[in-house]
């Protein structure tokens, strides 16, 4: 059984590689780590994934961190689709080593939000392995260990998480994949790409937390030991989701400087925290296979909701179908000695709404 699983796995790798081979690396993208198969991207090795020359080389230099690029990619493809689940465009992927397809060099807010969560996902994988103990070349954060307020009865320490590590890291990993640009506009997307990842990592440092232990007598609580924490990963997304809600359009013939597009706001600085994009978003109401748009047709819809998931919104005022679908499941079961489990034969209805 071991013989013939571990066959079935080289077979997808060989496959995977003459996929991978058939295509320039140029349209691929590091986050089609994050939809592969358990152990694939191992067994591949560097330097046949659909990474950057920059991206192989240090993927050969610390190999010991390719789970954490993998969970990475996987945190940052599940959490934006988690966030825009009853959305128009609802964060689909494709199995094409670019994922996202054409939203990945359209220079919209989806594009904007795609960069923040996926380099925000980075920078939590790899600052989780490090608090783990699973690298040698990173750990815990000391450096606020020796400080606090002992008049206030509390001081640092236990395990921070040590994000400037993970920071730097998907600095060097992303901020090389974000170059490889070959369509019009390059540069201004360059920048956008650029200043949304950063704006991601960004929202993992603003979003950390500190956690405490009491210690004394009885549970007193007369001192108390506090380190930092990330916040979990959903809260990081909610934080993005709304950054992305207020993204920003900015100029696109920018190389470096980011200006807004508006001509009465342009003095007005753009945070590094904040989204930008270049251009409006399609329409995501209809089907464009051309840019690989599914539209929202046969998207289930709540028909008693107001807002995002709801009939009239998701399937832009298009109207909906309505299916009866019966369930059939076991329930109310007990146990009869000896020694057998009864059960009930129950039957529901509901009502499924599509849109048109």
């Amino acid at each position: 059984m071991e013989k013939k699983t571990a066959f079935g796995l080289h077979r997808l790798c060989v496959l995977s590689i003459l996929i991978l081979s058939a295509f320039p690396y140029s349209k691929g993208s590091w986050t089609w780590l994050g939809i592969t198969s358990l152990g694939i991207p191992e067994k591949m090795g560097c330097a046949n994934l659909p990474l950057t020359n920059k991206q192989k080389d240090l993927c050969k230099r610390k190999p010991y961190l390719l789970p954490s690029i993998k969970e990475g990619a996987r945190l940052g493809i599940h959490e934006c689709q988690s966030q825009f689940k009853n959305e128009r465009w609802n964060c689909s992927t494709t199995s094409e080593r670019s994922v996202f397809g054409y939203e990945l060099t359209s220079g919209t807010k989806e594009s904007a939000f795609i960069y923040a969560v996926t380099a925000a996902g980075l920078v939590h994988a790899v600052t989780r392995s490090c608090s783990a103990g699973n690298m040698t070349e990173c750990s815990c954060d000391t450096s606020l260990q020796g400080g606090g307020s002992p008049s206030e009865g509390w001081h640092w320490g236990g395990c921070s998480d040590h994000i400037q590590y993970g920071m730097g890291f998907s600095r060097k990993f992303i901020d090389n994949s974000v170059k490889n640009i070959s369509v019009k506009g390059g540069d201004a997307l360059l920048t956008m790409n650029q200043h949304n990842s950063e704006a991601g990592r960004q929202a993992i440092g603003k979003m950390m937390s500190t956690d405490c232990r009491c210690h004394g007598v009885s549970g007193s609580c007369a001192v108390k030991t506090c380190w930092k924490t990330m916040s979990s990963f959903e809260r990081v997304g909610r934080f993005l989701k709304d950054r992305y809600e207020n993204s920003i359009q900015v100029l696109d013939r920018s190389k470096k400087k980011v200006r807004r597009k508006e001509k009465d706001h342009r003095r007005i600085p753009v945070s590094k925290e904040e989204l930008i994009y270049v251009n409006k978003s399609p329409n995501y109401c209809l089907e464009d296979k051309k840019l690989g748009i599914a539209g929202t047709r046969g998207r289930e819809c709540n028909r008693t909701s107001t807002g995002p998931g709801g009939c009239n919104l998701l399937c832009c005022g298009q109207g909906y179908n309505t299916h009866v679908v019966r369930h059939v499941e076991r329930c109310e079961c007990k146990f009869v000695w000896c020694c057998y489990v009864r059960c009930r034969r129950c039957e529901s209805i509901t009502d499924v709404h599509t849109c048109k």
